[in-house]
């Protein structure tokens, strides 16, 4: 009985300290942003506001060139996504149902990709674009995203592609389906909780990038909200309320899209450890 309980609160004990680790600067991070100045600048620390306060809210709101910050950010990492999981989920059927010449190295060229890392590529990235007369675009900004996001999708999708047993897809041929119909009615359905889990951790890159947009886009109404939590400053140094205020209706967005898509997200991540 012993070496059974201790089994079990060991593993719950490190949960619940991993948990508090990964949520304690999500909490700090919102308390921050509804504590009046003094209470934030106060030597000891304030676990809760005695009296929250909207108004680094209304700063970050009332910024400029905020709503075209969203309407840029939300553009470039909607269409992102929506182009890699199209052409990822093409690729990845062609790598888990076909057999042909030099897939397992297309297969390991994604996997390259995946861990390379692209802050390399910059500078001719920066040099492309601008001989393209392109700076300043949400276009090459978006490619850029789509780029950076597909082969972790690809590789993905491939495991739960592979996953859908093949007499599901044979039945619906033999009952009259062309191989289309078949994708579109028989497979697609069941790669659900794969596009979603995908989805979220490409809009996840493509919402949080810096570097490349903060290199190509100089323009401040052609840049994203990952560089607009830099400019909340003072005179006095930098503006911490406004600041943290800013990063938590920044990280609403995707805390929103986790909690809607968790459930399909948690089973694909399940799935996609043990299949494929």
């Amino acid at each position: 009985m012993r070496k059974s309980l201790v089994g079990r609160i060991w593993p719950n004990a490190t949960a619940l300290v991993l948990f508090v680790a990964f949520v304690f600067p999500v909490y700090w991070m919102f308390n921050t942003a509804l504590k009046p100045n003094g209470q934030i600048i106060s030597e000891d620390p304030v676990w809760f506001p005695s009296s929250p306060t909207l108004e680094h809210f209304t700063t970050a709101v009332n910024a400029e060139n905020f709503w075209t910050l969203v309407r840029n950010s939300v553009t470039v990492t909607v269409v992102a996504v929506g182009l890699s999981l199209t052409v990822a989920l093409f690729a990845s059927f062609a790598l888990a149902r076909m057999r042909f010449k030099g897939r397992r190295g297309l297969v390991l060229v994604f996997m390259i990709a995946q861990m390379a890392p692209w802050e390399v590529m910059v500078i001719g990235i920066y040099m492309i674009v601008r001989d393209a007369d392109m700076l300043n675009s949400l276009v090459p900004l978006t490619l850029f995203y789509t780029v950076m996001v597909l082969p972790l999708t690809v590789i993905t999708l491939r495991s739960y592609v592979a996953a859908v047993p093949k007499d599901l897809e044979e039945s619906a041929l033999v009952d009259g389906c062309s191989r289309t119909q078949a994708f579109r009615k028989v497979i697609f359905p069941l790669l659900a909780p794969g596009l979603m889990t995908t989805s979220l951790f490409g809009f996840i890159t493509a919402w949080n990038e810096f570097p490349m947009v903060l290199i190509l886009n100089k323009n401040d109404e052609a840049q994203t909200l990952p560089l607009w939590l830099s400019k909340f400053q003072t005179a006095f140094g930098d503006d911490w309320g406004a600041t943290m205020a800013a990063a938590s209706l920044f990280a609403i967005p995707v805390l929103l899209l986790f909690l809607w898509l968790q459930r399909k997200a948690v089973s694909g991540l399940t799935a996609g450890a043990v299949k494929g």
